[in-house]
């Protein structure tokens, strides 16, 4: 495993206000994610999780604060080049699959690639490698209506992982699965992160699903509270 930091924020704070409330959701948060490891964040509900997750991939902005992808400073990009940041070095996956249910598993897998401004067809033959990889090559032509709740999270992790992206950031990625479902994904984010030597930044409230991670960062009150690198 390289050394080499995908994610990194520093002394990373938000607050959210309205008229004369301020709510303090993260505090001084230092932390970080490197080449090919696999970190869960845990805490309660309400500890900052999901909202240091959309920091750290740049889909929200701190109130003070550094959040580095690549190496590169978000503060210091404009939208458009950190969209096409994003677009190369990151992938996300959630609860819910947010898969289109007017196209099939092939379409939706290859929208990332699509986005890129790759051709259709390159973005068609690496939507169906992938979805290979996850073991869904006999779904690829199926709208998401048609598959089960676990073949819809593998395509939505096959999506996340099309554009070969150095980390994948997954916001409660088994939370809608049953156990047996969600164990299976878990065992699917941990070969792919050994086959491809892609980062995984699990968000979870499942100690079972965070203990198959390499490495547990507890979140408490906006602070981590459990030492926050390797």
């Amino acid at each position: 495993m390289s050394d080499q930091k995908i994610i990194a924020c520093r002394s990373l704070c938000k607050h959210y206000g309205q008229d004369d409330l301020d709510v303090e959701v993260l505090k001084e948060v230092n932390f970080s994610i490197g080449v090919g490891e696999r970190v869960a964040i845990m805490g309660a509900s309400g500890s900052g999780k999901s909202t240091l997750l959309h920091l750290l991939g740049g889909l929200d902005k701190p109130t003070s604060g550094d959040v580095l992808v690549d190496g590169q400073l978000l503060s210091k990009l404009s939208e458009s080049s950190q969209s096409h940041l994003r677009n190369r070095v990151l992938g996300f996956v959630y609860q819910f699959h947010h898969l289109l249910g007017e196209f099939s598993l092939l379409e939706n897998v290859g929208m990332p690639m699509l986005i890129r401004g790759c051709q259709p067809a390159e973005c068609l033959e690496a939507a169906n490698a992938i979805l290979g990889r996850v073991g869904l090559s006999k779904r690829v032509r199926h709208k998401p209506g048609e598959l089960s709740g676990g073949e819809r999270q593998r395509a939505a992790i096959a999506r996340a992982l099309v554009t070969q992206p150095k980390c994948v950031l997954a916001d409660e990625p088994t939370g809608n699965l049953d156990r047996k479902t969600a164990l299976q994904v878990v065992e699917l984010m941990q070969a792919l992160n050994e086959e491809l030597e892609t980062s995984f930044l699990v968000v979870t409230h499942d100690l079972s699903v965070a203990e198959q991670m390499g490495r547990i960062v507890h979140l408490e009150d906006g602070k981590i509270v459990s030492p926050s690198v390797s």
